[in-house]
């Protein structure tokens, strides 16, 4: 990555706005809170399940630095093979607490004004709530209502974000949805989705249909082609993060970091100049040779960069999974 990464972690200035909200707050009943959310979501269902303001809160402190860490991954691939992208405008689709919002305000400090909608009043009010003492978002604008609705009557922004929301719609609604988004781009649209199968499927779906509408992939693919890969196999990639004190309660967890599995789709008005072979794994490193499996412009390649190249195998040594590489 380039010096423009941020980091996975939450901001000092969010950890402390959730921190401040926790005040008081039992910490086993945000915990069961959580868990029966998780599961209302791991069973199909979606934030209807989240009703009230501690509701919103045990999510937040459950969900959030994950969502956070897959959502920066994906902005940051995007920053890198976009340099100058400086966009001054953010539409947040399905904005829940925020958190794509607050990524893209420390991944692209270019942007001035914030639009979220979502339908999901508890979590608005979180939302704005976080967001009201940092002075990144005096411009920020919180629609409550449903997606498409609140879309259809939204400005164009230069970036427009959905982060872990078309699993929740039917195909058909994600279809329609998916244009209706692309619409609303100026210049980049970002979808995250959970790095499962079917997260991949969702991605590659919305990626198809809008690259038929003239959409061009900016990360992680380095073409507008099909995907190389066949089932069993699909695209994804994990981005740890720290768990802090709160985090581990509220999940309760052990370890003191958590790895997220992401997949993602950063879709461009204007075709990408330079897009290098990305790492669809974390290479082997041997005492021979590196070995990686990578996405290329002319499809899926394992790379072996033997030893004896002292310079290709010093650089290999260093590719991590995610990572866009050179194979000069």
């Amino acid at each position: 990555m380039t010096s423009r990464a941020a980091s996975p972690d939450l901001p000092a200035a969010l950890k402390a706005a959730l921190e401040a909200k926790l005040q008081g707050v039992s910490r086993n009943d945000a915990s069961e809170r959580a868990a029966a959310i998780s599961k209302t979501y791991r069973d199909g269902g979606n934030s209807a399940a989240i009703r009230s303001e501690a509701d919103a809160l045990a999510y937040a402190l459950a969900r959030m630095p994950a969502t956070y860490a897959a959502d920066i991954a994906s902005l940051n691939a995007l920053c890198e093979s976009r340099p100058d992208f400086a966009p001054t405008s953010l539409l947040d689709i399905g904005a829940g607490p925020g958190t794509a919002t607050w990524a893209a305000a420390q991944a692209l400090p270019s942007l001035r004004t914030f639009t979220l909608l979502d339908a999901n009043e508890a979590l608005r009010t979180l939302a704005i709530g976080l967001a009201s003492d940092d002075t990144h978002f005096r411009g920020i604008n919180y629609e409550r209502g449903d997606a498409r609705a609140t879309l259809a009557r939204a400005e164009p922004a230069d970036l427009v974000v959905a982060s872990y929301v078309i699993g929740e719609l039917g195909e058909a609604e994600r279809t329609v949805l998916a244009r209706a988004m692309w619409q609303k781009t100026r210049d980049t649209l970002l979808v995250v989705e959970p790095g499962t199968p079917a997260g991949y499927a969702r991605i590659i779906a919305l990626r198809q249909h809008l690259i038929a509408d003239g959409a061009h992939v900016a990360a992680p693919c380095p073409h507008d082609g099909r995907c190389p890969l066949a089932a069993p196999d699909w695209c994804h990639f994990t981005q740890r993060l720290q768990r802090s004190r709160a985090h581990k309660q509220v999940k309760g967890a052990e370890l003191p970091f958590e790895d997220e599995k992401f997949c993602y789709v950063a879709l461009t008005r204007a075709a990408v100049a330079q897009r290098p072979p990305r790492v669809l794994a974390q290479p082997a490193v041997g005492k021979a040779e590196v070995t990686a499996k990578l996405c290329t412009p002319g499809g899926l390649q394992i790379a072996n960069i033997p030893r004896r190249d002292k310079v290709g195998y010093a650089v290999a040594r260093r590719w991590r999974w995610g990572d866009a590489v050179s194979l000069n």
